[in-house]
């Protein structure tokens, strides 16, 4: 079955799947930060979890089924390790990406953790496995890109722009001090004047709407939304300015809504730290 590569021709809405951090568009599964190998990384901090990845393998293959995708595209962080490839990862990556391509073609937009990705690649596939440049590309009127960089300007002239790299989550405490951390989808806007410095010639601008995906491993954390500032947000779109922060609505993955950035900061722990929190780290003191 020959799967085309690209299709820029019109234009599709992305559609979340509802309780899970993946969306499509179209026939497209796209899913972000799926840090394989962090298990090793987590074994040399003394917390042993063996290795998840048939898991993560059988929900991939799920929500290509329920979908009926013909492609998936992931959106960077396939790997755990910045610096490195440990050896978890040298296992669970071909595996991983074979078992995938199996089932549709691989478009991967590499992020920042992905140095050395390309050595991973299986050949061995019934689809093609391809690493797409950083600065991203578009399906169907779609941006797609990690985060970790500048868009291309391509980008720019989409209707939407969907990325990861900040693992977005919500975090709320009730009036004892009780604290739940729940991942979310961040819908935005960028800010017109600074793509305009930034690229002179951008020419027509679609003013896209920003989708920021929460991440496929639930291991690796995440930023609280609520909590944070553009100083400790990631990336250069935070550090300069360049998405409407505080007007960010936040979804559940099953579709609630809670309300803007900043109307959910009167809702954070204060001080990041619950009483719950507090007490934990007394008992465990003596």
């Amino acid at each position: 079955m020959n799967v085309p590569r690209r299709n820029y021709s019109g234009f599709t809405e992305p559609q979340p799947i509802v309780n899970e951090p993946a969306l499509t568009v179209g026939s497209t599964l796209v899913l972000a930060d799926l840090h394989i190998g962090i298990e090793y990384d987590l074994s040399l901090s003394g917390i042993n979890i063996p290795s998840q990845v048939e898991r993560r393998i059988d929900r991939v293959l799920r929500y290509l089924e329920s979908v009926k995708a013909q492609r998936i595209v992931l959106l960077g962080d396939v790997k755990h390790s910045i610096s490195k490839t440990s050896p978890l990862e040298r296992q669970d990556i071909p595996h991983f990406l074979r078992s995938v391509a199996e089932c549709a073609a691989v478009d991967i937009l590499p992020g920042n953790h992905d140095a050395g990705l390309e050595y991973l690649i299986p050949r061995d596939t019934r689809f093609g496995i391809e690493i797409h440049p950083s600065k991203g590309y578009s399906i169907n009127g779609v941006g797609l890109v990690h985060g970790h960089t500048w868009p291309s300007t391509e980008l720019l002239r989409c209707n939407y722009v969907v990325m990861g790299h900040n693992h977005p989550i919500i975090r709320l405490a009730d009036p004892l001090g009780y604290v739940s951390s729940k991942p979310v989808w961040i819908r935005a806007c960028f800010v017109e004047a600074v793509f305009r410095k930034r690229y002179p010639e951008l020419g027509r601008y679609q003013n896209p709407r920003v989708i920021i995906m929460p991440a496929f491993n639930e291991l690796v954390g995440g930023i609280a939304f609520n909590e944070a500032t553009y100083e400790t947000l990631l990336g250069p779109l935070f550090t300069n300015r360049a998405i409407l922060l505080e007007k960010a609505q936040a979804y559940l993955l099953d579709g609630t809504y809670l309300g803007t950035v900043e109307q959910l900061r009167k809702f954070a722990p204060k001080n990041g730290k619950s009483r719950r929190a507090s007490s934990q780290q007394k008992r465990q003191k003596h």
